[in-house]
């Protein structure tokens, strides 16, 4: 297929697509006679992106695949064409899903015992009805707790690709700035520095833990490898 051809599929899917498509997603869109290899459609992604480059949108991959999106500079006035306001949450509910993100997996109890106050179900059932979190096992211990981790429309949400574009971990006892680095009104696009990403890594570590490998696929675990990663 001659590359200007695929190009124009390309843009014309993604924007008819109400969600971020992944390359094997895009494959599939395509007859076995004339199907792209995925190499193909990567590079012609990356020419996609590299022509809107200087647009009031851009071609942005999250964890879920790319998707066409508005800058984040043009949100003031983006905005302003939708009179409902944005929806505000308790620093309760900023706070629980900070610790699921940078502790994942942790249980209510665990949460609980770091905030210091009783966690109310109605954080956990909103954190549910948004999908940003999920049970993805029990903890081995009497009573068998509930473990809870982000999942991926957490990160498309939030405009990340993997756990590893989160701010630098903090002190999850400063929740005043560990909420704010998280950005919950806005969408962050931030670059990790070196000693970012060594906070990161013990990420990496805490989410590695307790989780059967059938509970792996919808989690949001940091992308070590792209050819490794699920799409």
């Amino acid at each position: 297929m001659e590359q200007s051809k695929l190009l124009r599929i390309l843009e014309g899917v993604l924007l008819a697509a109400g969600s971020p498509l992944s390359v094997s997603q895009i494959r599939e869109l395509f007859d076995e006679s004339d199907k792209p290899a995925a190499s193909e459609i990567r590079d012609a992604l990356k020419v996609v992106s590299s022509k809107y480059s200087e647009a009031g949108f851009e071609l942005k991959e999250v964890a879920s695949g790319f998707r066409f999106q508005i800058r984040d500079e043009l949100s003031p006035w983006i905005s302003k064409l939708w009179q409902e306001r944005p929806q505000k949450y308790s620093r309760a509910l900023l706070e629980t899903l900070s610790l699921i993100a940078y502790r994942q997996p942790i249980t209510r109890g665990e949460i609980e015992e770091i905030r210091g106050v009783s966690l109310s179900s109605s954080i956990l059932r909103t954190l549910h009805e948004r999908e940003w979190v999920r049970v993805v096992g029990h903890r081995d211990v009497p009573g068998r707790p509930s473990l809870y981790a982000t999942t991926r429309n957490f990160l498309d949400y939030f405009n990340l690709k993997s756990l590893d574009q989160l701010p630098a971990l903090a002190d999850v006892s400063e929740f005043e700035s560990l909420t704010g680095e998280l950005e919950l009104e806005q969408k962050s696009n931030s670059e990790l520095t070196e000693s970012e990403q060594e906070s990161v890594a013990q990420v990496h570590q805490i989410a590695n833990n307790d989780l059967d490998a059938s509970d792996m696929d919808d989690i949001a675990l940091p992308v070590a490898d792209e050819k490794k990663s699920t799409e």
